[in-house]
């Protein structure tokens, strides 16, 4: 007898087995299902589906609908409900089950992913191919590690669609428009739903045949397969037929306004109409026969009466996750298995089925172990936009599966198929070739001709040092030419030592002034600019919205602005990476000295960055000059650089501390300990009041990705609990790729309200963490996984804010 973790495990991996050695056993096989017996339905209880759906339509969800069940190469229930036309003009059509509907998003997984795996056959593309190896144009701003895998799985980055508030026509400009998007996320690292995958594998179909995407799909899929009702763009002549959507202009969205006419026959998806109705993600036009004829081949591993299209093993590698084992959405190489979006699967077909929906009320689902498949088709949109069948398909694919009586028992056991199988998921990482230059090291090559004959203020600390180790308030002092006349400090002093008040004084070596930005004043008073010509900005930033650098530096943008003083920031790396950005947006009381510019905590930019961005959002109109480093990609670690690490701040030690810095730094202004004042800060958290067996047991039950908790005991020497010994977690970070610093903190703000709510102070986290709305939410006991989700918006709208300024890629 198993025991139950291996019983819990054959469970996971049972659905894929019996899907892949389905297959297996139909190779040479294509007329076993045809020879089944009697199909195992109990008829009463499939008869359901009518009630289902004419309640539907009753409530106005829908107006009607096509519907199909098989089971092999039988049909064992079809039915059409309800009318193919309700709009004033057009009169009162009832459905018939020849009606062709437009699939929307079915167009990815019946045209697109077929036409894909049929070039993977042929040996022309491969599924680890990088996008830009087809599009060489889609090589910037960081996608050129994009491939074909990424775009099949949506592990891309990509944004879910363009602008559509833009005024543009035409494939060709589409692709362009592709070309220019900025990830939202490094390939292989989040599931994000998008056209824009699918409508770049089109075009790579079209570059790599030298055929339309509809041209390869009609004569390599749809003529083969008998799907003759199955195309873009369908002729007048079968307008008849064809359900009509709603009521749209030509170009625009959303649908409605002034000369909108009804769409009948044009692909309702807006950005496939303005791309002339033929796109990878959308503007296939089927019949409910045509789509049984599709399931029916994938269901016989690739054939159907004669003609095989696919072998076996390719359907097996469409239709297995694909998706990396950290990631929840699973999903296949085009296909659906177990995601948000894969609600028409109903309560009971194993996670070994596959399918997908439309935006107009399609779906397929097929489900090899039982050997049934169910076509759904409605255009729920018709006539004003508002019907939905997210619910109707679910109990419909629900009232199917409890119909089935009998599940035949299969003996044939191989490996689940995973991502890796199939090439990398993940990013390849990348390493400058040679070490990085700061921008001081950039403007020293140039021999400091920028800074000639100026008079020169350097806002710096201990990390403004060039690559050997060289300050760079001795390099502007000793540069030719080059009037160095003052320093200027920022939070933690010039030799970044001080987590107090810091007052100004004068540099020992020269005697210049050192004016203090973190003592009587946070900004540069008219006196302290006089005589200066540009004030230099040379600091390590660490990537969070509430380090204080950034709001110095911006101060010391006002400042120049006001008082005619240029300013040039010498440009240092983002040393926990430029791509990843996490957190909500604060609310608009926690701006200021810790959260200067609304953002997410881990905003993904380096100082330079931000100066640019600063500068044209807000309006400073200072006269900035940012020197950009030399060799620095966007995807890197602080190591990668090959520089030396310098503390940026007294409590910022290392490149962990700095990793983890986002998340516990944002939880900080509560009445726990973060570790200051011992070893390792940022690493450890803890009070007196916690129970370190407790709280770790808590934390690791909720197996985040990345990072491990065991209990420790810790003295703090400085800052909260100095002299009081303090019970909490070490934070073990194991994949920081994985590692999501922001949900970390969220969590452990979460357990500590849980565990001690009496004690914990969570309102305290207000100013740092930013957000109101969520420290209410965590109080209310909500889910924290629908709480993060609530951020995407924030994230997403950053992500497209900080383009126009990005300097790496």
């Amino acid at each position: 007898m198993p025991t139950t973790s291996n019983y819990s495990l054959r469970r996971r991996h049972t659905s894929l087995v019996l899907l892949i050695g389905f297959i297996f056993l139909l190779t040479g096989c294509s007329t076993v299902l045809a020879q089944e017996a009697t199909p195992p339905f109990d008829t009463e209880k499939l008869s359901s589906v009518d009630r289902l759906i004419t309640q539907a339509i009753d409530d106005g969800e829908l107006p009607g609908a096509v519907v199909v069940v098989g089971y092999g190469d039988q049909i064992v229930y079809q039915k059409a409900f309800g009318s193919r036309v309700v709009s004033q003009g057009q009169g009162l059509e009832e459905m018939t089950v020849d009606t062709i509907f437009d699939l929307a998003s079915l167009t990815k997984v019946v045209a697109t992913t077929t036409s894909i795996m049929m070039l993977v056959e042929m040996g022309e593309i491969r599924l680890r191919d990088r996008v830009a190896t087809f599009i060489p144009e889609f090589a910037r701003y960081g996608k050129e590690n994009v491939t074909i895998h990424h775009l099949l799985t949506h592990m891309s980055g990509l944004r879910p669609d363009l602008d559509l508030n833009r005024s543009w026509r035409g494939s060709d400009v589409a692709i362009q428009l592709a070309t220019e998007e900025i990830l939202l996320a490094s390939p292989g690292t989040k599931f994000i739903y998008s056209d824009i995958n699918f409508f770049l594998l089109g075009e790579i179909v079209r570059r790599v045949s030298e055929m339309p995407l509809d041209e390869f799909a009609q004569t390599k899929v749809f003529e083969p397969l008998g799907m003759s009702d199955t195309m873009f763009r369908p002729p007048r002549s079968m307008q008849p037929r064809i359900a009509p959507t709603e009521s749209c202009t030509m170009y625009g969205w959303p649908c409605g306004g002034d000369g909108a006419t009804m769409l009948r026959g044009i692909v309702h998806d807006p950005t496939s109409r303005r791309m002339g109705g033929v796109a990878g993600h959308a503007g296939l036009f089927s019949t409910v026969s045509d789509l049984v004829r599709f399931c029916r081949m994938l269901l016989a591993g690739g054939s159907i009466e004669g003609v095989r299209i696919f072998s076996p093993l390719t359907v097996a590698t469409m239709t297995s996750v694909s998706t990396p084992v950290t990631e929840p959405n699973r999903r296949g190489l085009g296909w659906d298995i177990d995601s948000v979006f894969s609600s028409n699967r109903g309560e009971f077909f194993s996670i070994g089925s596959f399918g997908h929906t439309g935006f107009t009320g399609t779906s397929l689902w097929i489900d090899p172990r039982t050997k049934t498949f169910v076509v759904f088709l409605s255009s729920r949109l018709h006539p004003d936009g508002t019907g939905s069948v997210v619910a109707l398909r679910a109990k419909v694919a629900t009232a199917v599966a409890a119909a089935i009586t009998d599940i035949p028992e299969l003996d044939v056991k191989v490996t689940e198929l995973i991502g890796t199988d199939f090439g990398p998921v993940g990013e390849i990482p990348r390493f400058p070739k040679s070490p990085v230059l700061n921008g001081v090291d950039v403007l020293r090559a140039s021999d400091f001709y920028q800074l000639k004959n100026k008079r020169v203020g350097l806002l710096t600390n201990h990390t403004g040092l060039a690559l050997d180790g060289v300050a760079t308030a001795d390099l502007l002092w000793q540069a030719e030419g080059v009037e160095l006349v003052s320093l200027f400090s920022p939070e933690h002093g010039i030799r970044g030592v001080k987590d107090s008040a810091v007052p100004s004084s004068r540099d020992e070596a020269t005697g210049i002034p050192i004016y203090s930005l973190y003592g009587d004043t946070r900004r540069p008073t008219l006196a302290m600019l006089e005589g200066l010509d540009v004030l230099v900005v040379d600091l390590q930033d660490v990537g969070a919205r509430f380090y204080t650098y950034m709001s110095t530096m911006a101060y010391v943008m006002e400042a120049g602005a006001k008082h005619g003083v240029s300013v040039m920031v010498l440009d240092r790396p983002n040393p926990i990476n430029g791509t990843q950005i996490e957190g909500p947006v604060q609310d608009p009381e926690a701006r200021g000295f810790t959260g200067y510019f609304p953002m997410p905590i881990r905003h993904g930019l380096t100082l330079g960055e931000l100066a640019q961005l600063f500068n044209v959002e807000l309006s400073i109109g200072a006269d900035l000059t940012v020197v950009a480093m030399e060799g620095w990609l966007r995807d890197t670690w602080f190591e990668a650089t090959t520089q030396r690490w310098v503390n940026p701040s007294p409590n910022m030690r290392n490149l962990i501390q700095a990793s983890l810095y986002a998340g516990i730094g944002a939880i900080e202004g509560t009445n726990i300990s973060v570790g200051r004042g011992t070893d390792t800060p940022f690493e450890q958290i803890g009070a007196p009041w916690i129970d370190g067996l407790a709280l770790a047991k808590r934390m690791n039950e909720r197996m985040l990705p990345g990072v491990g908790f065991y209990p420790v005991s810790f003295v703090p020497n400085s800052s909260k609990y100095v002299g009081e010994r303090c019970e909490g977690v070490f934070i073990l970070v194991l994949d920081r790729q994985l590692l999501r610093p922001v949900r970390v903190g969220l969590e452990l703000a979460s357990a500590l309200q849980e565990m001690y709510g009496s004690q914990f102070d969570l309102d305290a986290a207000a100013r740092l963490f930013g957000s109101r709305d969520v420290l209410a939410q965590i109080k209310a006991g909500e889910d924290l996984g629908t709480i993060i989700a609530q951020w995407a918006p924030d994230e997403d709208r950053w992500r497209l804010l900080r383009a126009p300024y990005l300097l790496y890629y």
